[in-house]
């Protein structure tokens, strides 16, 4: 049969939520739909062993392991230990331990690579009858301001499908099609460039004992666990440096002077890239029935590591707001579904800002300058010493909700 028959032959389907995006935050929305009862139906245009294997982030936040916990998925989709909560600071080799548990009750963050969680949401989403689509080639969004947008893709075989559905979740990232779906002039971009650019490296590597960010006259350098073997590596670059001019020599070279740790064990190097720290806000995150969620709405410096736990803050409103419509014909999370997600959003940029400057002002001045490495270095100081400064930080990196 021809293509163009095929397509014509093709019936319409009909469905709740469509979820473009299979990452983090689309596998969250599509587990705790189906943990509603709603259905949905998940396109992504890589395939499943891409996305299962994409390496991210780390660490889900404490807040982000309650979410969990309260539609009881803590044990199904969080993999790996538990973050002892306590993370250093070596600045010019001297160590500082800092306690970043914000004391509430409850199970603590988890160190946890994005892949094992996309892994074990894609299994909990199937094990609910989820329905997720990879490979599905020219995505494109239609009557998104209508009572039912349309979604349209191609899968593998080249059969053309049509989606009708009550809301869009855009959970593609900042590269994905569905933002580009809101006309020019609705949304307002909020975009900072740090002037800064980080190498980061993956390494069958031992892990550190905590979390380490390292400042020194050098740059700044990080350590931290991706598992019982391995380590990613962060290492101040400049920020239009390729990958290229850092060879396997260079690299270990550094991490030891700027991690003040002259035995420091290598390892085979899996992945390396460069990339610029940016941070992005889109306002609103939603444009009819199209809800953004997680990078499609806004990027933040790694710093803090609030990317991926700010994703799953999007989802979970996005979900129990969807629920309170289909459940009680309640659309007030709807309604507030942009103005709650960026309060948070707004919160965390300026926490990973503050942190990201502080670090990276406080080693090497060539950028900044001697004033700005003072000040610097008086927040590092005021952290390590005042209980007060400490308890705001791990209020901070834990998460809590703002009041």
């Amino acid at each position: 049969m021809a293509a163009d028959q095929r397509e014509l032959r093709e019936e319409p389907e009909s469905t709740t939520v469509v979820v473009i995006g299979a990452g983090p935050a689309g596998l969250t929305v599509a587990t705790l739909l189906r943990r509603c009862g709603i259905d949905c139906v998940v396109l992504e245009r890589r395939s499943r062993e891409y996305v299962a294997q994409r390496q991210r982030a780390g660490i889900v936040e404490s807040r982000a392991v309650r979410m969990f916990a309260s539609w009881g998925l803590a044990d199904l989709v969080l993999g790996g230990p538990p973050h002892d909560g306590i993370l250093e600071f070596r600045v010019d080799g001297e160590s500082h331990l800092v306690d970043d548990r914000d004391g509430s009750e409850g199970p603590g963050a988890r160190l946890c690579p994005q892949q094992v969680l996309v892994q074990k949401l894609t299994a909990a989403c199937l094990a609910d009858g989820g329905d997720l689509r990879h490979e599905a080639a020219d995505v494109s969004l239609h009557d998104l301001t209508g009572d039912r947008p349309t979604v349209r893709y191609r899968s593998a075989d080249g059969t053309l499908h049509t989606i009708t559905c009550d809301f869009v979740a855009g959970c593609d990232g900042d590269h994905g099609v569905t933002r580009t779906a809101v006309p020019d002039g609705v949304l307002t971009a909020h975009t900072h460039d740090h002037g800064i650019g980080w190498l980061t490296v993956l390494a069958d590597a031992p892990p550190p004992a905590h979390p380490l960010l390292a400042v020194s006259s050098q740059g700044f350098a990080a350590h931290f666990p991706r598992g019982p073997h391995s380590s990613r590596y962060y290492l101040q670059c400049p920020p239009d440096d390729h990958p290229d001019a850092w060879p396997d020599d260079r690299v270990w070279d550094a991490l030891r002077t700027r991690l003040a740790d002259p035995a420091l064990v290598a390892g085979p190097i899996t992945d390396r890239e460069t990339f610029r720290l940016r941070s992005l806000v889109h306002d609103p995150m939603r444009y009819g029935r199209l809800f953004l969620v997680g990078d499609a709405a806004h990027i933040v410096s790694p710093m803090g590591g609030k990317g991926m736990n700010l994703a799953l803050y999007d989802a979970d409103l996005f979900v129990r707001a969807v629920r309170d419509h289909v459940r009680d014909q309640d659309d007030t999370g709807l309604r507030t579904y942009s103005q709650r997600c960026l309060r948070r959003v707004w919160n965390d940029q300026e926490f990973s800002h503050w942190l990201t400057r502080t670090v990276h002002d406080a080693g090497d001045d060539t950028d900044s300058g001697p004033f700005l490495r003072q000040l610097a270095r008086s927040r590092l100081d005021r952290l390590f010493t005042s209980p007060t400064a400490a308890q705001a930080f791990a209020e901070l990196m834990t998460g809590l909700d703002p009041a």
